[in-house]
């Protein structure tokens, strides 16, 4: 082959590969972090068809930035350790320029330390224990005192309830909420030995001692009351259980965290109906935009679809990156970041969301009760709270505050004035 001819072609490769490049950089990629398979695909399925939608309605609008977005779908498959990988792998091999993704915290811990080296940009959707607060992730899910807390108060005062029975998953989240509400349940003056605390495996599938243990706790005739932080399709053996059990909520009431109108849908509701969930969001909520959002979500998905609390998050969380790409005129992580903090949307309750400089919402607080249909009926709702990322209710969190607008710092000491470096705990 001639010199001449070796030339042409490599510049012809080079324009190809020149060529790939530029159409590549006509997307703006947008990494979806959900697991499609194992014990918390039951829940984390539906979010990968949420950002599916939600980046098809905005491609239909022209865009960001007059590109078309990309969805970058990966299945991490309930397997911790694999979300780091993807992620590394979302911003390292995909280039990606924003993540929305995981459900426990087990797995957005796992992911933490990575898009930190990497300076990635994490949408975390679902309700978490608090007691963190990155620059690279902001926190569209309930807080504590965005959830735990309230539906404690509402066992409390308006259910008269004495005993607790604090029934979780055995990772971070559940471990977390369930010490803060101890320490809440005591501050409230509930004595130690009135508060049962368990911790399950994901997956668990026998309940009938735990059941038999939260039944005999009320032996002496005070009124008990289940808060679970059960999370994935170890549910649905635990509310089949109750049933069998014959319990109804009117023996022992269980306000739940993690189960929502999805995770239902796979039950037989008859016998769950007057138990409760403590959300942000519920489909039943009645407003002119949540009409609006669940036809499109049926429109998309089925009509058999429902929607749920941490497809809201997104919704919102998704919208207001959006709008802070269009406000800094880039994609980059810090810009953007920057351009967030004080972004307010519609939330689908009829209010408006606001995220915080702690990178938290405002959220309205909201109790539904479990009907036959596997809807929930509201009966109780608030104004919007402040998410707050570190708890008022332990010592070594009362002290700390977020703030990454004016103290450029998540883990702010009010008492010594210095910011901590934030330490990972999974």
């Amino acid at each position: 082959m001639s010199q001449f001819l070796k030339t042409m072609l490599g510049a012809a490769a080079g324009t190809l590969l020149l060529g790939s490049t530029a159409i590549a950089q006509d997307t703006i990629k947008v990494g979806v972090l959900h697991s499609l398979s194992g014990t918390m695909a039951i829940s984390e399925t539906t979010l990968k068809d949420t950002m599916l939608m939600l980046i098809e309605e905005q491609n239909k609008k022209g865009g960001v930035l007059g590109k078309q977005l990309e969805a970058v779908v990966v299945d991490p498959a309930s397997d911790w350790p694999l979300f780091a990988e993807k992620a590394r792998e979302l911003l390292t091999v995909s280039n990606v320029d924003v993540m929305f993704g995981c459900w426990t915290s087990v797995s957005r811990k796992s992911v933490l330390p990575v898009i930190e080296e990497l300076n990635g940009l994490l949408f975390y959707p679902v309700q978490y224990e608090g007691e963190e607060s990155s620059k690279n992730v902001f926190y569209t899910g309930a807080a504590p005192n965005q959830q735990a807390i309230p539906a404690t108060d509402y066992f409390l005062d308006e259910l008269g309830v004495e005993k607790f029975a604090l029934l979780g998953t055995d990772y971070v989240y559940p471990r977390t909420t369930n010490n803060i509400l101890e320490s809440y349940l005591k501050s409230k003056g509930v004595a130690a030995e009135d508060i049962f605390v368990n911790y399950t495996p994901f997956g668990h599938s026998d309940w009938s001692k735990i059941v038999a243990d939260v039944v005999a706790l009320g032996a002496d005739g005070k009124k008990v009351g289940v808060i679970s932080t059960i999370n994935g399709d170890a549910n649905i053996g635990f509310y089949k259980e109750l049933a069998a059990a014959g319990i109804s909520a009117d023996d022992i009431p269980v306000v739940a965290f993690s189960v929502g109108e999805e995770e239902l849908s796979g039950l037989d509701t008859s016998n769950l109906v007057g138990h409760l969930a403590a959300w942000n969001y519920f489909q039943s909520a009645d407003s002119e935009a949540n009409g609006e959002f669940i036809a499109q979500w049926k429109a998309f998905a089925g009509e058999n679809r429902v929607t749920n609390d941490p497809m809201e998050a997104h919704y919102i969380g998704f919208n207001m990156w959006v709008n802070a790409v269009e406000a800094a005129g880039t994609t980059d992580v810090d810009a953007v970041s920057a351009a967030m903090i004080g972004q307010k949307f519609p939330n689908l309750t009829g209010g408006e969301a606001e995220m915080l400089a702690n990178h938290h919402l405002t959220k309205p607080v909201l109790i539904g009760e479990i009907k036959a249909d596997g809807q929930f009926d509201i009966i109780s709702q608030t104004d919007p709270v402040p998410g707050d990322a570190w708890t008022d209710f332990l010592p070594e969190s009362a002290v700390l505050e977020s703030d990454w607008k004016d103290l450029g710092c998540g883990m702010y000491n009010t008492s010594t004035k210095t910011c901590v470096q934030m330490k990972s705990n999974y």
